[in-house]
């Protein structure tokens, strides 16, 4: 019996050393983006994402839990804007800070706390296309040892992708509408 438990545990080490080995081979870096076109003006979208308070309306990870307790600090809109979180295992806790916006970038710095530690970059990239706006919507940022790990068994760009696509989906239809509503209002 001793040496069945021996062989195991070899065998164990062995499978947690090669799995480790091969985690450290993957990128230390990800980047994740997704991108819609939205039938409104570019100002009408910007609007909204810098300010974090509309983020309830459309965004999937604001959604996730109903009981997500939130604190806004700094001002309402634009720069030094801050959302901070603390939520279930779906949305963890962190804080989101728009760190730079211009009419075509808007660039926020999410800090995550929990469920791990990390720091990444949000994009929202802006550009005219006639009437309509195409809107990127990027993350990226460095993985240590355990999120590539984790990696290995979670494909990341198809779940944090899909949440994007649904974030875009939310968001264009809320824009569009806004846009609408707006347009027959001035007629």
């Amino acid at each position: 019996m001793l040496k069945t438990f021996m062989i195991i545990m070899i065998v164990l080490a062995v499978g947690i050393v090669g799995l480790v080995a091969y985690a450290a081979t993957r990128p230390d870096t990800f980047r994740i983006e997704r991108a819609t076109l939205i039938n409104a003006p570019a100002q009408s979208v910007y609007a909204i994402l810098t300010d974090l308070r509309r983020g309830r309306e459309w965004s999937p990870f604001e959604r996730k839990d109903p009981n997500l307790k939130r604190t806004f600090t700094g001002p309402e809109t634009g720069v030094g804007s801050a959302l901070e979180w603390e939520g279930d295992m779906n949305v963890g806790a962190g804080k989101l800070t728009i760190a730079q916006a211009t009419p075509s970038k808007i660039l926020l710095n999410l800090d995550m706390r929990k469920p791990m530690e990390g720091r990444n970059i949000i994009e929202y990239a802006l550009a005219n296309k006639g009437d309509a706006t195409q809107l990127t919507w990027s993350m990226h940022g460095k993985m240590n040892l355990i999120g590539r790990i984790m990696c290995i068994f979670i494909n990341m760009e198809k779940d944090l992708g899909g949440e994007f696509e649904r974030g875009l989906r939310d968001l264009k239809a809320l824009v569009e509408r806004q846009a609408a509503a707006t347009t027959t209002v001035v007629n």
